[in-house]
């Protein structure tokens, strides 16, 4: 029944698409030069090829023709970024090494907030709402204050349709290894300058498998999305309200065995949709306002966000959830921009947000507690010649406040309240050679204060079968760090290295003990230290004729933990290396039905990674693992008209059976029969994904 939900849209939206409408872009083409490529995230709106900031663009064709089980894995196969997974459903962004609190998502223009402390709690962000996203590394702090000094991932919106012309269309998608299938429809329009877009999406999937484990029970998930946005665009600026709505149901898998037969213990028909305890149920509401106002001697941008976040957990009784955490977020941000003076472009700007966080379950992990966050920024960059310089300085401050807490007459939470500040700022320069060559250089200090689950947990986190020690006393982490890159292209070939350095004072982590407080649960406790951090990533692209291209990418971190002992002197969740290679040929650009088809085939190989911290058995050794994946895919066009693009994958050709190293469920139960601890990866997965887009015009005249 389900799949016949999946595929009643489409008959519409062939039958709308088919008619004589303008084209639109084309799904497979075209090489992006990032020299061209306007980033927003950063202050003001700068080039990519200009910004002294390690910063990677995804585009839209790139993220339509990536095959992934939800957002955060579609943008990890980018060098320089990985995800700690939680099964198919849940990714978390890891950038260099770094993750958690440590990476600030974006998304309408405002950071996503939704209780990302723990580390199986996902990003609750519709991807068909997402038109391109903006990856910037490093300490990115003098933009974004607390939480940016990993890096920030920007998630643009999809266009919205041009002036005078209502456009939409649908996706649909469909893996075979869980069952996955999705859509979203879509339309917008611009009628003289009134801005609306209106996009519902649906995704559901049972449990996945693999040759070792088979179906993996109660990795099944469901997630429905939708939004509205309306607008007035004049020539002075903009103003849009934007409301959307997200909810996923994540089943939680424990991992546990049958000690006889070493099978998952769980609902053994794996081509069920149907969740089992234990489960999570996570809501999203947000309603964004933004307005743009081009002034005199520059513009104004300003935005209010309000966002509603709910996540529930059920152990016991599907319906009557244990944990329940509430919280309530109001994020502000203005900035104004100046005009070229001279060369020179200043900024300034204050932004912030004020949450309130509420325990409404009979589960508790954290506090109740009220969090006031405010920053304040300047920055400056001018042209000289071949050098385009900029740098700026920021001050941050933080008040966190939590409530005491009683369960069942006993107290749980003591009331504390602790204040933070920091100053950081960046200074950087890019110098061009000249067309085909560039050098960037870059030093940033990051500050990040602690979050309320490394402050104060205390309590079963029944997502990761741990329970979880807070340290209320912790100092904020302090980091400076030092970038150096050479972008280099031609007619034939690209290629982009990139290094960096990172100290960071105070950096927090968890740590597993060998204490129990409850049974049946690890105890993990957050500790402290100095670390460091440094590596890189390397990038080509050689297309020695128009229709031939061979990619590769290479991804490097090694981390330090100073003045410890050597089975914990590397940090936790330090991604392996990665090596990727791409051999990609379009077929035809210009034939009469099937254009920009194109065939590629891609190896993921990942290195050993054995620089882990040992601990009381905080982490195990990854061995070395090589995945190949194939696509295809085309625009397929009818009287010169483009009605429908269609991709084809196939991941994991091979069937490898492997675990990532961040992923965590490779520390569930060991199987007693074959010795292989966790439960593995997802094994060979076909994918379809279809896209019929439509564009019609407002006007009689431009039909003619």
């Amino acid at each position: 029944m389900k799949i016949t939900y999946l595929l009643l849209p489409l008959a519409f939206y062939v039958t709308v698409a088919a008619q004589d409408i303008p084209d639109s872009t084309d799904m497979f083409s075209g090489h992006l030069n990032l020299r061209e490529v306007l980033v927003t995230g950063a202050v003001g709106g700068t080039k990519a090829g200009a910004s002294p900031l390690p910063v990677q663009v995804v585009t839209a064709n790139t993220l339509s023709s990536t095959s992934s089980t939800n957002l955060i894995d579609a943008v990890a196969k980018h060098p320089g970024v990985a995800q700690v997974t939680t099964g198919g459903a849940i990714s978390k962004p890891v950038i260099r090494g770094l993750g958690f609190n440590r990476v600030v998502v974006v998304k309408d223009g405002i950071r996503q907030e939704g209780q990302q402390w723990g580390d199986e709690h996902g990003i609750e962000i519709d991807a068909n709402d997402v038109g391109s996203v903006e990856i910037f590394k490093g300490p990115v702090s003098l933009m974004y204050g607390s939480d940016a000094m990993a890096g920030v991932l920007v998630f643009k919106n999809t266009p919205t349709a041009p002036l005078d012309v209502v456009k939409g269309g649908v996706n649909a998608e469909y893996q075979t290894n869980n069952g996955l299938a999705a859509y979203s429809l879509n339309i917008s329009g611009n009628n003289g300058g009134f801005l609306w877009d209106i996009r519902y999406s649906d995704k559901f999937a049972h449990a996945y498998r693999n040759r070792y484990d088979g179906f993996v029970p109660n990795s099944q998930f469901a997630e429905r999305a939708m939004a509205i946005k309306a607008g007035l665009m004049r020539d002075r600026g903009y103003s849009t309200l934007k409301l959307s709505y997200y909810n996923t149901n994540l089943g939680i898998v424990e991992g546990q065995r049958d000690t006889l037969t070493g099978d998952l213990l769980g609902d053994n028909d794996g081509r069920s949709y149907k969740l089992d305890i234990p489960f999570q149920k996570v809501f999203h509401y947000k309603a964004v306002s933004e307005s743009f106002v081009n002034m005199e001697n520059g513009h104004l941008h300003a935005i209010l966000g309000f966002q509603h976040n709910v996540r529930q957990e059920y152990e016991e009784s599907p319906d009557e959830y244990g944990l329940c955490l509430d919280l309530n977020t109001l994020n502000y941000d203005a900035r104004y921009v100046s005009s070229l003076k001279r060369g020179w472009k200043y900024s300034t700007g204050v932004g912030g947000m004020l949450q309130k966080s509420l325990n409404k379950g009979t589960e508790f992990l954290v506090p109740d507690y009220g969090l006031a966050d405010v920053g304040v920024f300047g920055t400056a960059s001018k042209a000289v010649g071949r050098w385009n310089v900029s740098g700026g300085i920021r001050l941050d401050y933080r008040r966190l406040v939590s409530e005491r807490l009683e369960d069942d007459g006993e107290v749980r939470f003591e009331a504390f309240n602790r204040s933070f500040s920091g100053v950081t700022g960046s200074v950087g320069a890019t110098y061009t050679f000249n067309d085909r060559l560039a050098a960037k250089i870059n030093i940033a200090r990051g500050f990040r204060a602690p979050n309320i689950s490394e402050l104060a947990s205390n309590g079963e986190h029944e997502g990761t079968l741990r329970y979880e020690i807070g340290d209320k006393t912790f100092a904020p982490e302090y980091s400076l760090q030092a970038d150096f890159g050479i972008d280099y292209s031609n007619r034939f070939v690209s290629l982009q290295i990139s290094a960096f350095a990172n100290r960071i004072d105070n950096y927090i982590f968890a740590r597993r003990i060998d204490s129990i407080v409850q049974p049946d649960f690890m105890t993990f406790a957050y500790v402290q230290g100095d670390a460091m951090l440094c590596g890189g990533e390397a990038a080509f692209d050689f297309h020695p004729i128009h229709s031939l291209h061979l990619g590769g990418a290479f991804s490097y971190v090694y981390t330090r933990l100073f003045g410890q002992s050597d089975d914990m002197k590397h940090l936790p969740l330090t991604p392996a290396p990665r090596l990727s290679l791409d051999l990609k040929w379009e077929i035809s650009h210009s034939a009469q039905v099937l254009r920009n088809a194109f065939v590629s085939a891609q190896t993921d190989c990942y290195l050993e990674q054995n620089r882990i911290f040992e601990a009381s058995g905080t982490e195990t050794a990854t061995p070395a693992y090589t995945l190949i994946n194939i696509s295809a895919g085309t625009d397929i066009f009818i009287k010169g008209k483009k009605i429908a693009q269609l991709a084809f994958f196939v991941n994991n050709v091979a069937d490898v059976c492997c675990q990532n190293h961040l992923s965590r469920l490779k520390y569930a139960d060991e199987n007693l029969l074959t010795g292989r601890k966790g439960v593995f990866d997802m094994g060979r997965n076909v994918v379809l994904k279809l896209t019929v887009p439509f564009a019609v015009p407002l006007k009689a005249e431009s039909w003619q």
